[in-house]
């Protein structure tokens, strides 16, 4: 059985979703067959049959039996179905991408959004070729808004996104050296992650939120794209959404604390009031302003009131070992361990210099390797060994292969399973402690110990 896509469209209508598990088939939905590294989907197509599944389809000729549809590529296959489902919808769908800070700014403009609407919004970190068109096809007639949030770590990677999403608005948070093994260099970076507002220039309705003071990403936005600016810099604050870090003597926390309000432009024209508006953040960073302020835009832009976008800002709280500050009996902890690059380790340990210590509390740093930085990764883990000597921060324990290489005196460990061991043995007491590393070191295994 070989058809079009407006034609499978319509079979997956008429069923219960899509499903790429053979292990999950529930009754009457389609099973289609993912081949990924060390798997194929098409093997699992008579299974999944077997468990409930109506309907199979695969792109092995050898696999097709009763009640499966043969296609070229079944990736490809689900890419169109998503973006077919999508188009069934005239809702602002808003792309989010960027090298740091992409899924907390997904979270931050969900929360938001959510005080007025009901969102669609990507789950947890599901933001590749399989994961967005997945996102798409949750759209159902009771949402008003969609945010997808989009990852890449090759050329091309967004633009195939962009054209499966058909996004109406778009935000890229920061461009900066990630998957540099991927990318080639990070003009390949700044390249891929604006293949957003390439696709945005091609749309009459095309609108932008961008960082004002990212002059990397102001220069590439085309003139036909609508802009909405926000920005730190207080020479900006006539045209732009401008926001400030709030430092109060006496404030003991770490997190993030700001005040925002719209252009004078705009408030001079309307008469309204120029006063700030305060928002206290469960944000550790002071780099998540911007994170806060693209947000506080997207908020505007969709008529979310201010006291709404406050209120929702100051009850976000990150998850996942994103920033998180958690206490144990022995340490104060910032668990920012999902993934890490120059850029985004950088930030973390500026800000880490920045916060204080309380009283008989001394700083500690477990750092894990940054991955797939190729020919520059020994380069940028002595960056980063550099500058923590610069700090004069002491207690230092490095993760991985890649800063085991590095000329320190710091103290270095091959995996987090040779950390755990010397946990057992020696445990930190009155630290506050910052775990930063890519994923695939592990370090999110380690706060149970400390």
């Amino acid at each position: 059985m070989v058809m079009d896509i407006k034609q499978l469209y319509n079979l997956y209508r008429q069923h219960n979703g899509i499903t790429t598990d053979s292990r999950d088939c529930p009754e009457g939905s389609i099973f289609l067959a993912l081949k990924g590294a060390s798997f194929d989907g098409n093997k699992f197509a008579a299974a999944a049959l077997q468990k409930g599944c109506a309907l199979a389809i695969v792109d092995d000729p050898n696999a097709v039996a009763d009640n499966c549809i043969l296609v070229d590529d079944c990736l490809q296959t689900l890419k169109d179905l998503a973006r077919e489902h999508r188009r069934q919808f005239d809702i602002p769908v808003i792309a989010i991408t960027g090298t740091n800070g992409k899924t907390t700014t997904k979270e931050l403009v969900k929360a938001v959004l959510s005080e007025k609407y009901n969102v669609l919004a990507t789950e947890g970190n599901l933001n590749n070729d399989i994961g967005v068109p997945k996102t798409l096809l949750r759209l159902d007639k009771s949402h008003q808004i969609a945010i997808i949030e989009m990852g890449a770590s090759h050329p091309g990677d967004i633009k195939t996104l962009a054209q499966t999403a058909e996004p109406t608005c778009g935000i890229i948070t920061n461009v900066g050296r990630a998957h540099l093994q991927g990318f080639g260099s990070f003009e390949g970076v700044v390249n891929t992650k604006c293949e957003l507002y390439d696709y945005l220039s091609t749309r009459e309705d095309g609108l932008v939120f961008v960082n004002a003071d990212n002059d990397t990403l102001v220069d590439r936005i085309a003139d036909s794209l609508w802009v909405t600016p926000y920005s730190t810099d207080p020479d900006k604050q006539y045209q732009c959404i401008s926001g400030e870090i709030v430092n109060d003597a006496d404030q003991q926390t770490p997190f993030l604390r700001i005040r925002w309000r719209k252009p004078l432009m705009e408030l001079e024209q309307t008469g309204a009031s120029q006063k700030w508006h305060k928002v206290q953040t469960q944000l550790i960073g002071d780099y998540n302003i911007d994170n806060v302020l693209a947000a506080i835009a997207v908020g505007i832009n969709f008529g979310v009131d201010r006291k709404q976008i406050c209120h929702a800002l100051e009850n976000y709280a990150p998850t996942n070992s994103r920033s998180q500050l958690m206490n144990t009996a022995d340490n104060r902890l910032i668990v920012d361990a999902y993934n890490a690059n120059p850029s985004s380790m950088m930030a973390a340990l500026q800000n880490f210099a920045r916060i204080a210590t309380v009283q008989g509390e001394t700083k500690m740093a477990i750092l894990g390797d940054m991955k797939e930085l190729g020919d520059d990764s020994s380069k940028e883990h002595q960056k980063i060994v550099d500058f923590l000597q610069a700090t004069g921060l002491q207690d230092v324990w490095l993760v991985g292969t890649e800063f085991a290489a590095t000329t320190t005196g710091y103290r270095k460990f091959a995996s987090v399973e040779e950390v755990k061991d010397t946990l057992q043995r020696q445990k930190p007491n009155r630290k506050l402690i910052l775990l930063k590393g890519s994923n695939a070191t592990k370090l999110y295994q380690l706060p149970s110990l400390l």
